[in-house]
């Protein structure tokens, strides 16, 4: 009688057909968890922000009220914009918020503009 292991050398099922496998696994497994890890510390370090709302103070000049979420003690940079009816930026400004104990703060920021705003917003917000 023939045993499973004189069938398996005979047809070549040998334990050598495992180890592509085993590697394949754990290359994927690996990128995986990079990948994941990745995503986790982009995730803890991202700002997200708000507009409240804004006032049109002359025809040289808008408030706008915002707000923001980050990380704990990190400073913060938000590029604000002033735009006209047609969309237009007609006015911006770099703000540089100094890091807090709170994960969110409300900003007041005034924005000189070239001409008359019809409405204000935040552009995009970073840690700095």
């Amino acid at each position: 009688m023939t045993t499973a292991r004189e069938l398996d050398e005979r047809y070549g099922r040998t334990g050598r057909r495992r180890l592509p496998w085993v590697i394949g696994i754990a290359v994927a497994a690996a990128v995986v968890i990079a990948f994941g890890w990745m995503t986790v510390v982009g995730q803890m370090n991202a700002v997200d922000a708000d507009d409240i709302g804004f006032t049109v103070t002359d025809a040289h000049s808008v408030d706008l009220r915002f707000q923001y979420t980050a990380p704990q003690g990190a400073d913060v940079a938000c590029v604000v914009q002033a735009l006209d009816k047609e969309f237009g930026v007609v006015g911006w400004k770099v703000v540089e918020i100094p890091g807090t104990e709170s994960h969110e703060r409300a900003i007041d920021v005034r924005i000189p503009t070239v001409a008359e705003a019809t409405t204000s917003l935040v552009k995009t917000c970073w840690v700095a």
